[in-house]
């Protein structure tokens, strides 16, 4: 697998899960069954589904009046956006395996 297929699916595959638990999550609520800990839709974002968790909290209408999830999300985007940049700008070279 090449390089930047490896960083594509880094990226989308994590938003991707956080934009589908964040759906799913909403039509539990609905239906009243079992929900989706909100340390699991947390750590997603942590591991890089942070813009798909987003989109899912505001397209769903989900999360969107507890401050944690108003406040949390954001400022993980803002930290993963912040070590990226500083990454870059180090122009440290990664290999892939």
């Amino acid at each position: 697998m090449s390089t930047r297929l490896t960083l594509i699916l880094a990226l989308v595959i994590p938003n991707l899960i956080g934009f589908l638990l964040m759906g799913i999550d909403k039509e539990k609520a609905r239906q009243g069954a079992f929900r989706v800990p909100e340390s699991v839709l947390f750590c997603v974002a942590l591991i890089g589904g942070s813009v798909g968790c987003l989109l899912g909290m505001f397209l769903f209408r989900h999360k969107t009046r507890k401050p944690g999830f108003v406040i949390g999300m954001p400022a993980i985007l803002l930290l993963q956006l912040a070590c990226f940049f500083i990454l870059w700008r180090s122009k440290l070279q990664f290999r892939l395996l």
